[in-house]
């Protein structure tokens, strides 16, 4: 097996250990707006799946403006400083996906896998899978350890 950078195995264990996002669109008029999605790897897509309402202002937003952001943390400890968390915030494209194509099943698959009490929730016509092509970062993995990461090790760290 190739050596594995440790920022690199650090990135990857953030991504995959944890359930939750913060996501940043944009508005109509240009505001931002802060949400909580849940999300999931889509390894063979390479992509980030989120699984969003119709209904959500956050899911109105990507359409107008695809370019978001989703910022994954480490959660916090009792004692230990926060300005040390582990974090990564990504730069992505949202895209909406049309129901039952190849990406749609595959975001789909990636989702339920990590979401399964979720399956009732995909039955529903206002909600959709969008995909999140990831095309940088901003990685900190501890305070006084941060790095900007393009888009080919993201790749990487999705892939598995």
């Amino acid at each position: 097996m190739a050596h594995e950078p440790r920022l690199m195995r650090e990135l990857r264990a953030l991504l995959h250990g944890q359930r939750v996002a913060a996501l940043g669109t944009l508005g109509e008029g240009g505001e931002p707006q802060v949400s909580m999605v849940p999300y999931a790897i889509a390894a063979g897509q390479r992509c980030i799946t989120i699984h969003v309402s119709g209904l959500a202002a956050h899911t109105r937003n990507l359409q107008l403006a695809p370019a978001v952001s989703l910022m994954v943390v480490q959660p916090e400890m009792a004692g230990a400083p926060v300005h040390a968390l582990p974090r990564v915030s990504l730069e992505a494209r949202a895209e909406v996906l049309a129901p039952q194509t190849p990406s749609w099943m595959a975001c789909r698959s990636a989702y339920l896998a990590r979401f399964p009490e979720a399956e009732p929730m995909t039955q529903l016509g206002d909600f959709c899978f969008v995909a999140l092509h990831v095309a940088g970062a901003r990685h900190v993995a501890g305070f006084g350890a941060a790095r900007t990461v393009d888009a080919q090790e993201l790749a990487l760290v999705l892939r598995n």
